[in-house]
């Protein structure tokens, strides 16, 4: 409704940002972007985290986009199954009828990732999102399935991501043999002021924008109240759009920066 306006051929921010849409300049991005290239390049486990809203999924969606299909498969599950759930689900995927029994249900995942490496030349990319869900059991069972060869070779390439709380779980005594598989951890934090407004700019030129549409004052207004989150900062940003269209205006000013954040539950959150 307000792209028209303001001459605009896509939304800013838009939540399947990948390509040309994905802003991939800020640091945390950068230090995520060479870990996922070396673990492409030499198989194994990593793990990502970060406070809601950060970005890390959406990260690791415009990473695998880039990724040739012929040559990888990725494979993205959520975490909230219980772990013989999880490997059916897993098995799903795989294109499996899964067993019903966990010793044969295993056996038929590895031989079918044993097949996609060595007789296909496909290299398996697994992620496990919301994985601060997981279970100690879980987490104990995984250290085994990721056993190859006698423990000799690395298959698949596992990206365990999920809130903070994940990083302190791995850390516990009892995870210590998965955690010793770990080949790359990290944090990803909210933008700084710098990134943000980086991001910003560049979602307005992603966006097709022409013209500065967002006034420095509202742009600061927004940086302040999403904290640096962009999942927040896009929510409030389309908002003060459709606030600007409805108020007949061609830019963003910081009445309808601030007319969208108290109108936003989001915003509100945010700010509580």
């Amino acid at each position: 409704m307000y792209r028209q306006r303001f001459g605009l051929t896509g939304h800013p921010l838009p939540k399947n940002a990948q390509g040309k849409t994905f802003f991939d300049k800020s640091p945390g991005f950068k230090k995520l972007e060479r870990a996922f290239r070396q673990l492409i390049a030499d198989p194994g486990l990593g793990v990502l985290t970060a406070d809601a809203g950060v970005g890390k999924t959406a990260a690791l969606r415009h990473l695998c986009a880039q990724l040739p299909k012929p040559d990888y498969l990725v494979l993205y599950l959520c975490a909230a199954v219980g772990p013989f759930d999880f490997y059916r689900a897993l098995a799903l995927e795989l294109g499996l009828r899964p067993a019903h029994r966990r010793a044969e249900l295993w056996a038929s995942l590895k031989k079918s990732l044993l097949h996609l490496v060595d007789e296909r030349s496909i290299a398996p990319i697994l992620i496990l999102d919301e994985a601060q869900h997981l279970s100690d059991t879980f987490f104990i069972d995984l250290s085994a399935f990721l056993n190859f060869a006698f423990d000799s070779r690395d298959l698949l390439t596992l990206w365990l991501v999920g809130l903070p709380p994940l990083a302190r779980h791995l850390r516990m005594q009892q995870h210590a043999p998965l955690a010793m598989r770990i080949v790359h951890y990290l944090h990803l934090e909210p933008l700084d002021r710098e990134a943000f407004s980086a991001m910003i700019d560049h979602a307005f030129k992603a966006a097709g924008a022409t013209q500065n549409i967002l006034a420095d004052s509202a742009r600061e207004l927004l940086f302040r109240t999403s904290r640096g989150l962009p999942r927040v900062a896009a929510h409030l940003l389309h908002r003060a759009l459709y606030e600007a269209h409805e108020r007949n205006q061609n830019f963003i000013d910081d009445h309808s920066m601030e007319a969208a954040i108290e109108q936003s539950p989001v915003g509100q959150v945010v700010l509580a």
